[in-house]
């Protein structure tokens, strides 16, 4: 199944109105991106043989969180970055004043349509909102750090306790949610969901920081070695590239292994991971 054309055809429909400020949201939502969050949550719910319908709200709104983040982090003041999903970044195609409020206009726009879910219990679409808020801070505070280190000589801890929240708040959050709508996820298949969310998220980021350095800039969609121009503390930069990359492909093995201990089949998280592991941008 085709889960990224599952969500975009979601994402469609809620911002379908012609206003000016939906527009700008339309551009940045559906230019493109991978969509492995959605395709995250969607695939933990198969796995428990739920009915997708109870998790589109959640795929939507964890990709209107991710866009929304992705506008402020190339804003000037955060990560100054001009392209994205090779076009324009969203402040250079409008302004940095209209895409602040696109990114303010989206992560409101992801709990509404959250909330507004009645296919959803009122308990499941709280419990869904305590999640996904809770992931959302996690990233606020590890684009905090990002920003703070900027320069600076880190150890290991620190970048990977930024790189978990950053980015592998998020990841984890779309296992949670995919678990959470799913009835018959027990409490022990949650842990060990939780444990390979933990370990794919930072293996995503490591991965992403190798693909930085030896991606070239139309296969990525965004500037080349962007993160060496700015003086950022990268696993690259702390460990080399060979052991970044042995790194990141021990973590998805051990993603993978953990899987095992599931109560149900597998083979769908596991053709995903190994997706992860093998992509190219």
């Amino acid at each position: 199944m085709d889960y990224a054309k599952r969500v975009d055809q979601h994402l469609d429909k809620i911002l379908s109105n012609k206003d000016s400020l939906t527009k700008i949201m339309r551009y940045s939502v559906l230019s493109g991106g991978k969509r492995f969050r959605p395709t995250l949550i969607y695939t933990v719910a198969q796995t428990f043989d739920t009915n997708l319908d109870l998790a589109d709200a959640s795929a939507c709104a964890i990709e209107l969180i991710h866009a929304y983040s992705l506008i402020h982090d190339d804003l000037p003041a955060m990560d100054d970055d001009d392209i994205r999903h090779n076009q324009p970044a969203c402040h250079k195609q409008f302004g940095e004043a209209q895409a602040i409020l696109a990114g303010d206009g989206l992560q409101a726009l992801a709990f509404e349509v959250l909330s507004s879910d009645m296919q959803l219990s009122a308990q499941i679409r709280i419990k869904a909102i305590q999640v996904l808020t809770h992931a959302s801070f996690e990233m606020a505070q590890g684009q905090s750090i990002d920003l703070g280190i900027a320069s600076k000589i880190v150890d290991a801890d620190t970048l990977k306790d930024m790189h978990q929240k950053k980015t592998g708040s998020l990841l984890s959050c779309a296992v949670k949610l995919g678990a959470l709508v799913s009835d018959s996820c027990s409490e022990q298949d949650i842990h060990i969901l939780e444990n390979f969310a933990k370990n794919i998220g930072l293996a995503y980021q490591i991965q992403d920081d190798v693909l930085d350095v030896l991606t070239p800039e139309e296969v990525l969609g965004k500037k080349q070695n962007s993160d060496a121009n700015k003086n950022k503390p990268t696993y690259p930069v702390l460990f080399g590239l060979e052991r970044s990359k042995y790194e990141f492909k021990r973590l998805y093995q051990q993603a993978l292994s953990g899987l095992d201990a599931l109560s149900v089949d597998v083979a769908q998280l596991k053709a995903l991971t190994l997706k992860l592991q093998d992509r190219k941008f």
